[in-house]
């Protein structure tokens, strides 16, 4: 963009967002440390000018703007940390089956495909006793309550239009068939009903359920969900991160599609596969 051009733009974008602030001239110029007389100037269609640099930032610091968006150089008027702050978000992650946040980012990406990586089994996959096994040492006499309170919750998920892939490493199903790892001491009933319940809901839902196993020698993923384009989320813990940001999105969803190209067991073949290490366990 050449200079008259650039300068047009200028004028043209510091008009458009004094207008839509409110700001009058003498406002500004009163923000800024200018005489009124330097904003005319600077709103003058009579001149290829552009004000110098610490001008510009303060006009852009005035108006609420960044100085890359009033030269030109972006199409994005947030400043970076409104930006930053708008795109990524650390809030608490509860132990619990189902969360408030949780349900709210799959109510909002309802319809669009929804990723998974979990931290373990997916929590909507589970059977009751086996959430009452995995959240009792946690919640201890709140247990009932608090799956109780996510048994809607969890069955809105399950149901919701949103297709769903999950992509878990080959050694989470092998430890829970096996009762080994985080599965140890699971009761081998437990265990039983919960291989049955993720056969059966292998043949109900698919395929709007899809589940791929990687192997984790060949690539690793930390637990993550991608709520269709709107949402990549990273679980650190006790805390969530959350990145609204298009590319950064984009760049969780190519590295889950990546664990999806790499699966050592598809998605149609999984169940066979849980049910050949189940008829083999020790």
């Amino acid at each position: 963009m050449d200079k008259r051009n650039r300068a047009l733009l200028f004028r043209h974008r510091l008009q458009t967002v004094m207008q839509e602030r409110e700001v009058t001239r003498s406002a500004l110029a009163r923000a800024v440390g200018v005489d009124r007389s330097t904003v005319s100037q600077l709103l003058g269609l009579d001149t290829a000018r552009l004000p110098n640099a610490q001008v510009v930032a303060e006009c852009a610091a005035a108006l609420g703007v960044s100085a890359d968006w009033l030269l030109g150089l972006t199409d994005l008027p947030e400043r970076a940390a409104d930006l930053l702050a708008a795109s990524m978000v650390v809030s608490e992650a509860p132990r619990a089956p189902v969360d408030e946040q949780i349900l709210a980012w799959h109510t909002e990406a309802a319809g669009y495909k929804i990723r998974h990586v979990p931290a373990t089994l997916p929590d909507m996959l589970k059977t009751e006793e086996m959430l009452h096994w995995e959240y009792e040492p946690h919640l201890g006499r709140t247990t009932d309550q608090a799956i109780g309170a996510s048994h809607d919750r969890l069955n809105w998920m399950r149901q919701s239009l949103s297709d769903f892939e999950v992509a878990m490493p080959l050694f989470e199903v092998e430890s829970l068939v096996n009762r080994s790892g985080y599965y140890r001491g699971l009761d081998p009933g437990i265990r039983d009903r919960q291989v049955a319940h993720l056969i059966a809901l292998h043949k109900q839902l698919y395929p709007s359920l899809r589940i791929f196993l990687y192997d984790a020698r060949r690539v690793w993923s930390a637990p993550l969900t991608i709520f269709g384009p709107l949402v990549g989320v990273l679980y650190l813990g006790q805390h969530y991160l959350a990145f609204r940001e298009k590319e950064r999105v984009r760049a969780l969803t190519a590295h889950f599609d990546g664990l999806v190209r790499e699966a050592y067991i598809s998605a149609r073949a999984w169940p066979d596969h849980l049910q050949a290490l189940f008829d083999s366990r020790d």
